[in-house]
């Protein structure tokens, strides 16, 4: 009793720990921010301690972006990854079953081809029809008993590989959970830089183009300062919305972070991901925001947009980094407009970056 009333204690303990990160930094308190405060009050992911208190020192808060890539990296994964494990070791114990069940066949086998032996040994020294009889019986007997054994090992087998369709169909789903932001429904950050890599990958072995744009909500902070984070995340939804509209076929779409966004155009010039790139700017600002609890129509949100295209002596990173800053030039010039690495916009933007 003493042990449960302790533990009882303890994690009494963590919450309150928990509860009061929340009320100091301002926090919503919704199940993902107090699951972090939580286990950053009981030490066990040293990790996730150290990023929160680095993010802290640097920036005095932690912004909702901050929250959701914290969770994503240090507690959803866990939680996949235990699902995983879960699953796998439902496969293995199908497996074990199988296998002892293939074991007692062999071993009937055995006994049954033994018994032929013996069968046939005995019709040869049989001198009467009694005698013959006996002999026939216990083929008959062995027979049945090996038909029975083939028979459950088939009935077996056949439930088995109806469970491991099962099992190979959850692990997909959840494979597919684990690359896909919950929010929007579009691919993760995980999702997002495997497909880059391999996109980049294709279009140089191809020597096709490919343009990249990085696109981000303008004035989200204000959305969620003013009407609350619900509305931020109704601001979120919308843009992926558009995005799910818009961008098609073996283009890419992803929430890169927090109010960020990316779009992979696999075989796309410049000139054509600059077209893709208003459409999207023009679609989004086209949607009208509405309070859902009170029907107030909130206005218009709008994005800002960089596109980068595909050099030859690219990686992901130099790729999104042009990307970037064509979306921080946007970003200076104004909002609501998309800008370019052919544009003087970057060019400026460049500058101002060195300096």
């Amino acid at each position: 009793m003493t042990g449960i009333v302790d533990e009882h204690e303890r994690t009494l303990a963590f919450a309150e720990v928990a509860l009061g990160q929340i009320r100091s930094l301002r926090h919503t308190a919704i199940p993902r921010n107090y699951e972090i405060w939580y286990i950053y009050a009981t030490g066990y992911n040293s990790a996730l301690n150290k990023v929160v208190n680095e993010t802290l020192a640097r920036n005095g808060r932690l912004t909702d972006a901050d929250l959701d890539l914290i969770y994503e990296t240090y507690l959803s994964q866990l939680r996949t990854t235990d699902r995983i494990d879960k699953v796998g070791a439902r496969v293995i114990g199908e497996i074990d079953d199988v296998m002892a069940l293939i074991t007692d066949a062999l071993g009937m086998t055995a006994t049954f081809g033994n018994s032929l032996q013996g069968v046939s040994q005995s019709l040869a020294l049989a001198n009467s029809r009694e005698q013959v009889k006996l002999v026939i019986e216990s083929l008959v007997k062995s027979t049945r008993e090996a038909h029975d054994t083939n028979s459950a090992l088939e009935a077996r087998l056949i439930t088995s590989k109806s469970e491991i369709n099962h099992l190979q169909q959850s692990l997909e789903a959840i494979r597919v959970e684990s690359l896909t932001d919950p929010l929007t429904a579009l691919g993760n950050r995980k999702y997002f830089d495997r497909a880059l890599i391999g996109a980049i990958s294709a279009a140089l072995k191809q020597g096709e183009p490919l343009s990249l744009l990085m696109l981000d909500i303008d004035h989200f902070k204000s959305f969620n300062d003013n009407y609350g984070h619900l509305t931020g995340d109704q601001v979120l939804r919308l843009v992926g919305q558009s995005l799910k509209q818009t961008i098609k076929g073996q283009d890419i779409t992803a929430r890169y972070g927090g109010e960020e966004f990316a779009v992979v155009l696999p075989d796309t010039s410049l000139r054509q991901a600059l077209t893709v790139a208003d459409h999207l700017r023009r679609a989004v600002m086209s949607k009208e925001l509405k309070k859902k609890s009170t029907g107030e129509i909130l206005g218009r949100v709008t994005i800002s947009i960089g596109v980068s295209v595909l050099k030859p002596d690219d990686d992901m990173d130099s790729l999104i980094g042009r990307a970037d800053a064509c979306l921080y030039a946007a970003k200076r010039n104004g909002r609501n407009r998309v800008i370019c690495e052919a544009d003087p916009e970057y060019s400026a933007e460049l500058q101002i970056q060195v300096a």
